[in-house]
């Protein structure tokens, strides 16, 4: 990277974030031609106010543009900055079970503070606090890591359940925030983990986080058959029991199934899917947190309107928003409810509709910020507001793209 041109360098780091010319021209103000001639480097970047203000919108610091060390960034975004996509790589690729199988391992942390370390980022993540988790996330990965190749005896399993945990931790926050490959790694690893663990649900918890990456590097086929799978093998029924957790478990396979199925296009096996999981979800009784999956009946619901979107029934997904009784949504945590927002943006934006699409904006960033200004996803659905409204757009709107780092 350190020898490319500039213009090959922002080529790279558009792609990264998964940014078409035209959406990066837009946010930018500048036109697709123009775009197209920095890149191949027919036109020069000489002037430091239009590098920042790429660097602003590609999420990076200027000085990895430039060819540089990165420095971290301190935006209000408050995201992820590349010092922190390093370090999060550079814990990821740590063996230090390996290394302890030859020597003897370092003193590891006190499980009971690894406990209390791994619930805390788990309502880290559930409140939607993606900065504050992405920060933490290193020492926590590396900590897990010396509990897992320190422990023996009965200890053994509850650190690998432990390590499989922040593992999924990392592979969910590093997907939101772009970083794909990263959140595939991660992903792999808590199902490796989970085996050592001996934990058939970890084990399938784990592998929605490993579909979920996949679908999000364009590979929706293959986490379709892995997610459809998986839960077969962990249905109620058979020598298996129908406990809560299992249920939640297996609930979850289906609905990131009907995400991969809805990706594809493919509404038949979206809906044969959802029915699934509403049935486990009965069977539940209510919304719960089982493993961390916020599964339940209105979790359904907005997996329900997620997968409309995806299949591009805007009009569906809307329809479906207005039916959740309200206590049940208000009783979810932060980041499924600012997610669903986003969601029901998206939606709205498909019918034409941006002003309910930038309200549903809004509301989804007085929730969870970083649901909002953190998620390339959210950045596209407000370039579309913005360029679809009339005239200058509502102040609260041009606030927000603001903050967002979005061109008006």
């Amino acid at each position: 990277m350190d020898e490319l041109p500039i213009g090959r360098r922002v080529a790279y780091w558009r792609g990264r974030r998964k940014m078409s010319q035209q959406v990066f021209a837009d946010r930018l103000g500048k036109s697709k031609s123009w775009v197209d001639k920095v890149e191949r480097g027919v036109r020069r970047l000489d002037k430091f106010s239009v590098l920042y203000e790429i660097a602003d919108i590609l999420q990076v610091d200027v000085q990895l543009l430039l060819g540089k060390d990165p420095e971290r960034r301190t935006d209000a975004l408050n995201c992820i900055d590349q010092v922190e996509v390093e370090e999060i790589r550079a814990a990821l690729e740590r063996y230090d079970s390996m290394s302890a199988y030859f020597d003897a391992a370092p003193y590891p942390p006190p499980l009971a503070d690894m406990r209390k370390a791994v619930n805390h980022a788990w309502l880290t993540y559930q409140y939607g606090r993606y900065g504050m988790l992405t920060r933490a996330l290193p020492k926590l990965l590396r900590d897990a890591q010396a509990a897992d190749a320190g422990y023996g005896g009965d200890q053994a399993r509850e650190s690998a359940h432990l390590l499989g945990q922040v593992y999924q931790i990392a592979s969910s926050v590093l997907r939101k925030l772009g970083e794909c490959d990263l959140a595939w790694l991660a992903a792999d690893r808590s199902m490796a983990v989970a085996q050592r663990a001996d934990d058939q649900l970890l084990a399938g918890i784990a592998t929605t986080r490993v579909c979920n990456a996949l679908v999000a590097m364009g590979r929706a086929r293959p986490a379709l058959e892995l997610n459809v799978n998986i839960a077969n093998r962990l249905a109620p029924g058979g020598g298996n029991d129908a406990s809560p957790g299992r249920l939640s478990v297996y609930g979850m396979l289906l609905l990131q199934g009907a995400m991969a199925a809805a990706r594809i296009g493919d509404s038949a096996t979206v809906d044969d899917l959802l029915t699934g999981a509403q049935e486990a979800a009965t069977l539940l009784g209510g919304d719960q947190n089982h493993y961390w999956t916020s599964f339940g009946p209105t979790n359904l619901e907005l997996h329900r309107a997620a997968a409309a979107v995806e299949l591009g029934d805007g009009g569906r997904a809307v329809e479906i928003h207005h039916a959740i009784a309200e206590p049940a949504f208000n009783a979810l945590l932060p980041e499924r409810r600012a997610h669903h927002l986003l969601d029901i943006a998206r939606g709205y934006a498909q019918l034409g509709d941006v002003a309910n699409a930038g309200e549903m904006l809004l509301r989804g960033d007085r929730l969870a910020p970083s649901e909002i200004r953190c998620r390339p996803i959210a950045h596209e659905v407000m370039a579309d507001v913005l360029r679809r409204t009339r005239g200058t757009p509502p102040p609260p709107i041009a606030e927000l793209a603001e903050h967002m780092g979005v061109g008006v």
